[in-house]
C-alpha cells in the first residue's frame, strides 16, 4: 500500500472512530472540573468553615463529597445536567439569589460547559 493509501485508511479510521463518539471529547474530573471547582466553590463548600457548607452541607473537597450531595439531597444526577441542581445554579437556571458561585462572577461559558458536559457523561471520578 502507497503511503496516500495509508493515510486514507487513517483519515477514514479518524472519521468512524469521531463518529462512534459523537465526536465530543471525554471530559477528565482531575484535570478539567476539579480545577473549576477548586477555583470557584471549595473556599465556600469546605467542612467546618464554609458558608456553603455551612449552610447545605455540600463539601467539595472530594468527589464522592460532591456526589453525596447537601443535607437537602443530591445535586448531580449523572447523565442529566439538565435536572441537576449543580448545573442549573451555575448555568444561572435557578434564583438569582441562589446563583453560583455566590456573590462573584459567573463561571466562563467554556467551564460551564465543561461542567454540563462532564454530568452528561455520568459525573465519573477520571
Amino acid at each position: 500500500m502507497n503511503l496516500r493509501g495509508k493515510l486514507s485508511g487513517i483519515f477514514l479510521f479518524a472519521l468512524l472512530l469521531g463518529a462512534c463518539t459523537g465526536g465530543v471529547r471525554q471530559v477528565s474530573y482531575q484535570q478539567e472540573v476539579w480545577p473549576i471547582l477548586q477555583a470557584n466553590c471549595v473556599e465556600c463548600h469546605i467542612p467546618g468553615e464554609g458558608e456553603g457548607y455551612l449552610e447545605t452541607g455540600l463539601s467539595m473537597q472530594t468527589h464522592a463529597d460532591l456526589m453525596q450531595g447537601t443535607i437537602y439531597g443530591v445535586v448531580i444526577v449523572p447523565g442529566d445536567s439538565r435536572h441537576s441542581i449543580f448545573n442549573m445554579l451555575v448555568e444561572g437556571r435557578s434564583d438569582p439569589s441562589m446563583h453560583m458561585p455566590h456573590g462573584r462572577e459567573s463561571l466562563e461559558s467554556a467551564e460551564i460547559e465543561t461542567l454540563r458536559l462532564w454530568v452528561e457523561q455520568g459525573a465519573l471520578d477520571n
